[in-house]
């Protein structure tokens, strides 16, 4: 892995993982065939075939049969067994069996039926050595097909994943804009393949839109090229609740305005929480008054409409009536919330940042610091590996052990999703303090990988994540000698990054024996 960063395939059917990836990059698939093997291959058993059929593929002289006999049924994956359907028919065109007793052996090799398949050796033995096939290789190919046939998947399934496989991936780059809305759609309400969907969208180039009360449907959707979350999504706000939003919407128009859009809501059954919920997550901001007057006047509003409206129904004259809405209604005027806080207000009605990752400023420096990311450890089986992580402590939950310790289990955050942190006390002990919400720390520690759980990380350290300060080397003077100095010192030693004059010049060795030799320079110049 390199600083914790892989393309995977994100969507495509089958290829997601990281080691699939990898896999299909080295074996460059030009074919079906080659993606059916791919699909066949990439499992506990024929994975060890994997170096052989892409050498093989690669250069067709390296591809050999233990007997020319096998040549017909394997050359169409380069010499290596791959389906189960490839043993059926080395043991009938080879031992001459019957398409039922074929059958049989298959199921016996793969349940590990030892004595059946002890019977079943001699019965091949003997059917190759009628068809002129000697007992030296007879035994070997009946080892392989053994071997094998323990973890063997049907071509039949595997050509029906791999056509999926090919439509995902093509769907995926000719419409791409329709084929991530279709799947973040998929995986609604999942916190862990949400969040990595949307930054395959950002590594797509497709900007994801935070929900608007104009433009949103239930779920995510495409917007001119963009894709658009859905109100849908939005905590508090219920499937009935976005169905009223839009059929009022498509029945009268956009609403015009924040009050508009409650004026048109005082006879549904919307109420102040689901209003709130959708001034968070920004769903009024092409309005634009700023979250934090709607947030200290909806109230306000929405009952003011509430009394105009109770009023009217007794047949009275209010003070209101034909009056302008600024008359009419008081927005309490308050400046924007800072940038932290409205991601905050997102990740809470949302489950995840949208405009936005509190990461995204440190995402380069964080990248230095790790050699692993959440979604790598989400598909990792390497029980015990050494990590380094980092991201933000969303959550802490302390626990006392039987021995009367304190441990705890720690959420850490990072632009892919969240894993899990189990803090021993002689750890914890040590850096409880920082455990704080909205730190950024670096974890070194295990990996815990179970079958029926998600995987997590023992932690042996924990320090909180310093972003260093790029230094400036302030200069009296721009001389071009001066400067091609430094481009000098960049080229040949250079590994920190520096700023001359507040001009990026790029990464120079820098220390206070270059700086002095620097200054004598420029002060020489002057």
């Amino acid at each position: 892995m390199n600083n914790g960063e892989m393309e995977i395939q994100s969507g495509i059917f089958q290829f997601e993982s990281g080691g699939m990836t990898s896999f299909m990059k080295e074996l460059k698939p030009d074919s079906l065939e080659d993606i059916i093997a791919g699909v066949s291959l990439y499992r506990p058993g024929p994975m060890d075939q994997i170096p052989r059929y892409v050498q093989a593929k690669r250069d067709r002289s390296t591809i050999t049969y233990t007997h020319p006999a096998l040549e017909p049924i394997l050359n169409v994956t380069y010499g290596c067994m791959v389906y189960q359907e490839q043993v059926m028919q080395i043991v009938r065109e080879l031992g001459g069996y019957t398409l039922g007793q074929a059958d049989l052996v298959r199921r016996a090799m793969g349940k590990k039926k030892l004595d059946v398949m002890a019977k079943e050796r001699e019965h091949f033995i003997e059917g190759c050595l009628k068809n002129n096939i000697d007992k030296t290789s007879s035994n070997k190919i009946f080892d392989e097909m053994a071997e094998f046939a323990k973890y063997a998947f049907n071509k039949s399934h595997a050509a029906a994943y791999a056509v999926v496989s090919y439509q995902t991936a093509y769907l995926k780059t000719y419409y791409k804009e329709e084929f991530m809305a279709a799947t973040l759609n998929s995986f609604l309400g999942n916190l862990d393949k949400v969040p990595e969907y949307i930054d395959e969208c950002k590594r797509l180039g497709i900007e994801i839109l935070n929900p608007d009360i104009n433009k949103s449907q239930t779920k995510f959707t495409v917007d001119n090229g963009k894709i658009r979350f859905g109100l849908g999504s939005v905590k508090n706000v219920g499937t009935g609740a976005v169905d009223t939003i839009v059929e009022i919407r498509e029945k009268n128009g956009e609403y015009k305005s924040f009050t508009d859009f409650a004026e048109k809501m005082k006879e549904t059954s919307i109420n102040k929480k689901c209003i709130e919920s959708l001034i968070k997550v920004g769903a009024f901001d092409e309005f634009k008054i700023t979250r934090a007057t709607l947030l200290e006047s909806f109230e306000g509003i929405v009952d003011v409409i509430s009394n105009i409206d109770k009023i009217s129904l007794k047949g009275q004259f209010t003070m209101f009536d034909n009056v302008s809405e600024e008359t009419k209604y008081n927005y309490i005027v308050k400046e924007e919330l800072s940038s932290k806080e409205l991601l905050n207000l997102e990740k809470e009605m949302i489950g995840l940042y949208i405009s936005g990752h509190p990461l995204d400023e440190i995402r380069e420096e964080l990248k230095k610091e790790i050699n692993i990311n959440s979604l790598q450890i989400r598909e990792s089986t390497e029980d015990g590996k050494f990590i380094k992580y980092g991201g933000i402590v969303t959550s802490v939950k302390k626990k006392f052990t039987r021995n009367n310790t304190t441990m705890a289990f720690v959420t850490i955050e990072d632009l892919y999703g969240a894993v899990e942190v189990i803090v021993f006390d002689s750890v914890f002990g040590k850096c409880s303090q920082i455990l704080d919400g909205d730190n950024v720390v670096i974890v070194e520690g295990r990996l815990s990988v179970r079958e029926d759980d998600a995987t997590k990380i023992v932690a042996r350290d924990i320090r909180l994540f310093n972003k260093k300060e790029i230094p400036i080397l302030n200069l009296k003077n721009d001389s071009k000698e001066i400067l091609s100095m430094i481009k000098y010192f960049s080229g040949e030693h250079g590994n920190t990054e520096v700023k001359i004059n507040d001009k990026t010049v790029g990464r120079i060795y820098f220390d206070n024996n270059i700086r002095k030799e620097f200054e004598e320079v420029d002060n020489g110049a002057n």
